[in-house]
């Protein structure tokens, strides 16, 4: 996929957030017959105070990140923040919800204790989740 194209279609998907159509994105992947295929997008909402952002973001890094790239399926994903709610929004990119789904649960789990261990050591947090997650869904094609 051309950079212009890969733009244009996360501009489409950020751009229906905005207008309130969360429960429908487009993702496109290149096809040999120049086509393109649908994909389904994780949509993910967590807590991220101002103060912790950075922390948030290295965890991301030494967590999930690598560990996403070796999943089957996994094409990319977007980190973005809101200063005004003080929430990270993670837009993952899958090239089809079978992959993403017949991911095991106890895998799942393990990278989100990865997660929430780096997350602890950076905020100084003594327990639980820095980041707790505020929404979890899904966007699918029209």
């Amino acid at each position: 996929m051309t950079v212009l194209a890969r733009l244009l279609a996360v501009a489409l998907c950020l751009a229906m957030l905005l207008a309130g159509h969360a429960d429908v994105a487009i993702a496109e992947l290149d096809r040999p017959d120049g086509g393109f295929e649908v994909a389904v997008v994780e949509h993910l909402r967590l807590k991220v105070p101002v103060e912790a952002r950075q922390a948030w973001i290295d965890a991301e890094k030494g967590s999930w990140e690598p560990w996403l790239t070796q999943q089957d399926g996994f094409l990319d994903r977007q980190l973005l923040w809101d200063p005004a709610t003080e929430e990270g929004t993670l837009l993952i990119r899958w090239a089809s919800r079978d992959q993403w789904k017949a991911i095991p649960e106890q895998d799942l789990e393990a990278v989100q204790e990865r997660f929430e261990q780096l997350a602890r050591q950076a905020t100084g947090a003594q327990q639980g989740n820095p980041f707790p997650l505020v929404f979890e869904g899904e966007l699918l094609p029209p």
